[in-house]
């Protein structure tokens, strides 16, 4: 297991202990939520009792092969703790980037049912300002996407389309596109959510403003947890 792999892990199962019986736990996407899964499988087996909603399709496949019970919406309408990943977190603030693994609708869906959202990461993803290392993912509607992304362009962004691995546009789980939108450091993320959020064709941005209540990071010093200011 290389380095970044083991901080996930580290950070992955410090977060699985947040969990706790009778719990709706809001579950992630990504490769460091992927722990936190696997985590709680292992915990499940030694008898845990909890249900999950997942943000993606990979992340319910991966739950119930490790038999977590998966619910929806349509039976629990609130969530007691929601882990998930981050692409950025900014110090002080704890705002957030999110949805370079493709599911920051969902994603954002959950986070907003939520009574409390732990965010999870190594600490190459602290970052003084949003946007300084990865664009701002943003989820629209298929349909007449090219006039959304000249909009967010008159935002100041660089937009570029997402493609997957065969070159071809992404498509999310909900059957819509993302546009990956990199900003100069973002100074006021709360704004720039809401200007994004007003444009027409746009269902969902990644910045995650005042969302999450804790971080758990993980680094040479094992992991910290970190509270918004």
């Amino acid at each position: 297991m290389s380095d970044a792999d083991d901080l996930k892990r580290q950070v992955g199962e410090a977060a699985a202990a947040l969990v706790e019986n009778g719990m709706v736990v809001g579950i992630g996407t990504g490769s460091t939520a992927n722990h936190v899964i696997d985590s709680l499988g292992e915990r499940v087996r030694q008898g845990l009792d909890f249900v999950g909603i997942p943000t993606s399709r990979r992340s319910e496949e991966r739950a119930r092969a490790l038999g977590i019970r998966i619910v929806g919406f349509d039976t629990h309408d609130r969530i007691d703790l929601t882990i998930d990943g981050a692409d950025e977190i900014a110090r002080g603030t704890l705002h957030l980037v999110k949805g370079l693994g493709g599911a920051l609708l969902r994603e954002k869906i959950v986070a907003a049912a939520s009574r409390r959202m732990v965010v999870i990461a190594d600490d190459s993803k602290l970052v003084d300002h949003l946007g300084s290392h990865v664009p701002v993912p943003v989820e629209v509607s298929g349909f007449g996407w090219e006039s959304t992304a000249r909009q967010l362009g008159g935002l100041g962004a660089r937009v570029t389309p997402r493609q997957d691995r065969n070159g071809s546009l992404f498509v999310t789980d909900g059957g819509n596109m993302i546009l990956d939108c990199a900003f100069a450091p973002i100074a006021d993320p709360a704004r720039l959510e809401a200007e994004i959020a007003a444009i027409v064709g746009v269902f969902e941005s990644g910045l995650f403003v005042g969302r999450a209540a804790l971080a758990l990071v993980a680094g040479r010093d094992g992991v910290v947890r970190i509270e918004p200011e």
